[in-house]
C-alpha cells in the first residue's frame, strides 16, 4: 500500500502501490505544467467507508511513498484514462484499471 503525503498534513493517504505508481505520472504531468487540479477516490478497506477529493496544487508539497522497492510496469491505456479524467472538470477519478483478455 503507498502513501501520498500533501502539503503540512500529517494524515497519510494510502492507495495501493500501482494505482499510485498510474496516479503519480499523470499527477507529475499536470503540476509541471503548472496546472491545479482535484484528484478523487474511494476510501480503501480496512478504512472509514467513502470517498475523498483533494485539491492539488503547484506550490503545495506533494510527496509519494511506495512499499514496493521496484516500479511497477505501467500500463498506457490507464495512464490515458486517468489523464482524460484529469482534463475534464470533475478532476482525476481513480478508476480501476481496465484490463482487456485476449485470447
Amino acid at each position: 500500500m503507498g502513501t501520498i503525503y500533501y502539503g503540512g498534513s500529517a494524515t497519510p493517504i494510502h492507495i495501493e502501490d500501482r494505482a499510485l505508481a498510474h496516479l503519480k505520472v499523470v499527477i507529475a504531468t499536470k503540476l509541471r505544467r503548472n496546472e491545479s487540479f482535484t484528484v478523487s477516490w474511494q476510501h480503501p478497506t480496512g478504512e472509514p467507508e467513502g470517498r475523498s477529493t483533494l485539491w492539488l496544487h503547484p506550490s503545495i508539497p506533494l510527496r509519494f511513498v511506495f512499499d514496493a522497492p521496484e516500479p511497477p510496469e505501467l500500463s498506457r491505456q490507464w495512464i490515458e484514462d486517468l489523464a482524460n479524467s484529469a482534463n475534464s472538470s470533475g478532476g482525476i477519478q481513480l478508476v480501476t484499471e481496465q484490463v482487456s483478455v485476449t485470447e
